[in-house]
């Protein structure tokens, strides 16, 4: 089951964050969250806190499940132009040239990833998660 977040209204240019939503998009949720830990780029702590928003949302809706065992990957992340404000800045002779600050939406949506049946990744998958069983039954 997937998870939405979105950020709105974040005073960045859009073409600022694109670059941040581009380096995590289709990567796992923990791999995301390491890449945007350590990224310079100013939008990277907005969309690591939206990303543990989204998070949050997942665990809120699927309170039966664990999220080291659910396979979290962003299945979706876009970034949008928000509104611009507009100013003037003086220019000689009396002008005045126009400023445009820039704002952006971010929409993250994450979801369990189902590996195809007989890949390497879903033999993988089917090990952890019977040896996760195995481990109940055992403390049980």
């Amino acid at each position: 089951m997937e998870a939405v977040a979105k950020l709105r209204n974040v005073p960045t240019s859009p073409r600022k964050m694109r670059l941040v939503a581009d380096l995590v998009r289709g990567k796992k949720v923990t791999q995301a969250l390491g890449l945007l830990r350590f990224e310079a780029n100013i939008g990277a702590e907005k969309i690591e806190k939206l990303l543990l928003s989204a998070l949050a949302n997942w665990q809120q809706h699927n309170e039966d499940d664990r999220i080291e065992d659910a396979n979290l990957y962003i299945s979706e992340i876009f970034v949008d132009e928000g509104r611009q404000l507009k100013r003037l800045r003086p220019a000689p002779q009396g002008r005045g040239h126009r400023i445009r600050k820039r704002s952006n939406h971010v929409t993250l949506k994450i979801d369990t990833k189902i590996e195809k049946a007989g890949s390497k990744a879903a033999r993988a998958q089917a090990a952890t998660t019977a040896s996760t069983e195995n481990t109940a039954d055992a403390n049980a």
